[in-house]
């Protein structure tokens, strides 16, 4: 199994800059080309997209931005068939030849079966979607055959034992996850690596969370190297375990990427000492973070409220790091009422549990929707 060479830094199509802040079908296709273009012109050349990212127009915007301006050789692409778009044989071709058309790639140097977790590993073994992959590859309309991964190292160790033939996984690691006993970073890339599977990195800045750190946290870092951004300090870190191939980034505008791909351009691994400053600064953010959210928004595409979870949950966050009984009020009571003229307010929850059942992060969302009610809507 050879894989082309990369730069340590891949471009996830996930979070893309919009137009029109509500809607992120709206994305604004000139910034994505001139991020794509400092992308490529600083020799970085990985990018992840997925069939729902961006309100379903990621694909698109990988057609527009990138393969209709660069040679097919030039870069790698990657997709992924998500257990949630396919409920027979033909839909998985469906789904697949619709990739084709929406990004213009001719093929796909990766293709992943999306976000493997216990409730949806039996649909992708129902539906043959390891072999069906197998199969994309032989006509060479795939060139290397993963999955990203969501759960336990002990399922992890099962689909890897069971499906040999795939070359890579696609892990959420980062050093606030590395001990987490809900995402199991480390536990989950040891489990990769007994196995010989290199690993893509995705969530290396937690959805934004390891960018905006507490105060005690963040002066660590500067105090260490103060030419280094916060965020550097997470994608770095990703970057420095031996096993990981790639770390996927989901920037949303040109400054980001002049930052990210300005220190990753000649990676230098974290040493020893620099890694355990980032498992300190993991022990401060943890002390103070209330709901783990990474923002990635896969509860908020089917909610018959439209509760803008991931926004409430980020502005909730920010006010229990406050001390409230002597500031009592903070601009986030204004923010949230705002976000409910346009989206559902949290009280308006159902219980469904749609959101739940898709959580990446296997939050009790429904709970904690009601803990933001109880604090903004009093």
């Amino acid at each position: 199994m050879e894989f082309k060479p990369e730069k340590k830094l891949g471009f996830g199509l996930m979070r893309l800059p919009r137009n029109n802040p509500d809607n992120a079908a709206d994305v604004d296709v000139e910034q994505v080309k001139k991020m794509v273009d400092l992308f490529m012109e600083r020799g970085f050349t990985y990018f992840d997209t997925a069939w729902m990212y961006n309100g379903f127009a990621s694909e698109n915007v990988a057609k527009e931005a990138l393969t209709d301006r660069y040679p097919r050789d030039s870069y790698t692409l990657a997709t992924k068939l998500h257990a949630g778009f396919f409920n027979s044989l033909e839909d998985r071709d469906k789904v697949f030849n619709e990739q084709l058309r929406k990004t213009g790639a001719g093929y796909f140097d990766y293709y992943l079966l999306h976000g493997i977790e216990q409730s949806m590993i039996d649909k992708y073994e129902e539906f043959d979607c390891f072999n069906w992959l197998l199969d994309k590859k032989a006509q060479g309309l795939v060139r290397h055959c993963g999955f990203s991964f969501h759960d336990t190292p002990e399922l992890l160790d099962e689909i890897l034992t069971k499906h040999p033939e795939m070359e890579f996984v696609q892990l959420q690691l980062n050093y606030l996850d590395w001990k987490s006993r809900w995402i199991q970073s480390e536990a989950c890339y040891k489990v990769a690596e007994k196995h010989g599977k290199p690993v893509i990195v995705m969530e290396p800045v937690k959805g934004g969370t390891l960018a905006n750190l507490p105060e005690e946290a963040e002066k660590l870092f500067r105090e260490h190297d103060p030419e280094m951004s916060v965020p550097s300090w997470a994608i770095r870190f990703a970057a420095s375990q031996p096993n990981v191939m790639v770390v996927l980034s989901g920037m949303s505008n040109l400054e980001q990427m002049d930052n990210n791909t300005s220190y990753m351009q000649d990676f230098k691994p974290l040493s020893a000492e620099e890694q355990q400053l980032c498992f300190k600064a993991a022990e401060i953010i943890n002390s103070q973070i209330t709901i783990p959210c990474t923002s990635c928004h896969y509860c908020t595409e089917g909610c018959p409220m439209q509760i803008c979870i991931p926004e409430y949950f980020s502005i909730y966050n920010e006010d229990m790091r406050e001390d409230l009984s002597k500031k009592g009020w903070t601009i986030n009571f204004t923010n949230y009422e705002i976000l409910s003229k346009t989206h559902g307010k949290a009280s308006d929850c159902i219980g469904c549990g749609q959101c739940e059942g898709v959580c990446p992060q296997h939050l009790t969302i429904i709970d904690f929707l009601k803990d933001v009610a109880a604090h903004y809507e009093h």
